[in-house]
């Protein structure tokens, strides 16, 4: 509350009559004032493992399916014995089989990020739980009669998995932003991220593990020996393992997903009770909270409080701000998916995985999986913790600008002397260069573009803007999972995968792959930085409305307020 004395006209001093005006942004709730300035406490990591480990699921089920889409094209479209290699998926069925999870995961945050704003975060965070669960163990059970039949039906769950995982974004970035205080909130809305990087690892993990086992249990020769026994009658079960562990890591937090109470920020700010929020948060914190429902009902009727999304003063406010978060993210994920879902390809491509006709079906996974496993375990992982350790230290944009300007060099760097990296005596600087993208992609916008979205938009519509922009992001996430599984086929048909047109190659594509990641950078400069302030600040909700802002100027004046 700011104290304001006005001159009485008829005396030459001032009298002593004061009115009280509320000063929006030297004004906030007790509640929100406690979350922000409160200590690192036992709730903080508590919330990190519930959100995380919804991530981490995340991660799981969306990069498991690179590690099992040859073994899917050996199983069911090896039709000819006598061809020189094994069958592979159909482009058609390979580019559903990737990409439909990425089409759900778009659709999802749409949709659960509205819902998030308009129902409360907690009421629709575990429906979300439930359809990965659901979902996971439904695509290890895909079934039919033909090879269609078994792939209509994975797409088909896969789908609906991609949708509960979407809603996972925006509600669990939410969360964690509304729980956490200003001064680490960076480092906590990374760390729910950074499980992402678990997930990815522990899917190569898996795969690696139930692999050897199958390949130690029924022992095959490789395909060139003998291409009919290659592929094991038990190399059905493999990929569904794989796929329905997925649901583990979920069904283990559903309960606490569940106990978890609204966020404050959402229930006093949206919501409008007051008294919920203080007790939800004392209960927390455990301190003692006056809910101050008058100061709630101030503060939600401000003007600045009111506008819609669609309307001229959000995109006043946060017209650039948004297209900010949706075009870095965009331009991120067309990198970052590409080199994710097409590791195995380029791999091959440069020799560092056998060439699939030397290898029989089983051992083809294991390759597979050991090469993403190394560069999660050294490259990946790491990048998404020194995001955490230095979110809050250098900042949201210096960690951008630094990750899409290394991943610009390290791609550029690949392409242009590409024929170089493909002798065998160069492959391992080549692994190298390439792990150091992923590297500064999680120490860099894959985080970030997570993180800021949480940060800059209003309570009311800030689950909504965060699906927005992790919808851009995925609309990107399908262009580089649908375009480089073309584009990097090479001119020459007899070193095509079967049934693909010629495409650019896999050195044209990373030049591409350069080009996107500098474009990245550009965009970045439209977003602002939210390094120690409070959600408040930054998306302008305890700005003073006009009439107080004129108050405050004529108080300083000497001269009355206009009427009201």
């Amino acid at each position: 509350m700011c104290r304001i004395i006005f001159p009485n006209e008829s005396h030459n001093r001032r009298d002593q009559e004061v009115i009280l005006i509320s000063m929006g942004s030297r004004e906030n709730l007790q509640v929100l004032d406690a979350l922000d300035t409160a200590k690192t406490q036992l709730y903080h990591f508590t919330t990190i493992v519930i959100a995380g480990m919804g991530f981490f699921t995340d991660a799981y089920d969306l990069f498991s399916i690179s590690l099992i889409t040859k073994l899917l094209g050996r199983i069911y479209y090896t039709t000819n014995l006598n061809a020189p290699k094994p069958g592979t998926l159909p482009p058609k069925i390979s580019s559903a089989v990737t990409g439909v999870a990425l089409v759900g995961t778009l659709a999802g945050q749409l949709f659960f990020g509205w819902l998030g704003d308009k129902m409360g975060r907690k009421k629709v965070y575990g429906l979300t739980l439930i359809l990965m669960i659901v979902c996971s163990l439904a695509s290890g059970l895909s079934f039919g009669k033909s090879p269609k039949g078994v792939m209509a039906t994975l797409c088909f769950f896969r789908f609906w998995l991609g949708f509960g995982i979407g809603g996972d974004y925006p509600l669990s970035a939410t969360i964690m932003s509304e729980y956490a205080n200003k001064k680490t909130r960076g480092a906590f809305i990374a760390a729910v991220f950074a499980m992402q990087g678990f997930g990815i690892l522990t899917s190569g993990i898996v795969a690696l593990a139930v692999s050897a086992a199958f390949d130690h249990a029924y022992s095959a020769p490789s395909y060139a020996a003998d291409p009919a026994r290659s592929t094991v009658d038990q190399a059905d079960y493999i990929w569904r393992i794989i796929v329905m562990f997925g649901a583990l890591p979920a069904a283990l937090t559903f309960y606490w997903r569940m106990k978890m109470p609204e966020t404050a920020r959402y229930t006093a700010l949206v919501a409008r009770n007051a008294k919920q929020a203080a007790r939800d948060m004392a209960r927390v914190l455990n301190v003692e909270l006056a809910a101050e429902e008058e100061k709630v009902e101030r503060y939600a009727d401000k003007t600045s409080n009111s506008f819609g999304l669609f309307s001229k003063e959000f995109l006043r406010r946060h017209g650039m701000h948004l297209l900010g978060t949706t075009s870095t993210w965009f331009l991120l994920d067309i990198a970052f998916y590409s080199n994710n879902l097409f590791q195995k390809d380029i791999f091959t491509a440069v020799g560092w995985i056998p060439k699939p006709e030397t290898m029989n079906a089983v051992h083809e996974v294991f390759r597979v999986a050991r090469a993403q496993t190394l560069v999660a375990l050294f490259a990946t992982v790491p990048g998404y913790w020194f995001t955490v350790v230095f979110i809050d230290i250098i900042g949201r944009f210096a960690i951008q600008i630094m990750g899409f300007f290394f991943m610009t060099v390290f791609m550029f760097a690949l392409a242009i002397p590409y024929d170089h990296w493909t002798h065998k005596e160069n492959r391992i600087g080549f692994v190298v260069m390439y792990s150091l993208t992923f590297f500064f992609a999680n120490f860099g916008p894959n985080a970030t573009t997570f993180v800021v979205p949480a940060e800059i938009f209003p309570a009311r519509l800030r689950s909504t803007c965060h699906g927005i922009s992790a919808a851009a992001g995925k609309a990107g996430a399908i262009i580089g999972a649908f375009g480089f599984l073309y584009a990097a086929q090479p001119k020459e048909e007899s070193k095509r995968d079967k049934g693909y047109p010629a495409g650019i190659g896999i050195k044209n594509s990373l030049i591409v792959l350069g080009c996107v990641n500098f474009l990245g950078l550009l965009f970045t400069f439209l977003v602002p930085e939210a390094k120690g302030k409070s959600l408040e600040e930054m998306s302008g909700e305890n700005e003073a409305d006009d009439y107080e802002q004129t108050a405050e100027g004529d108080a300083s004046k000497g001269t009355p307020p206009p009427p009201a």
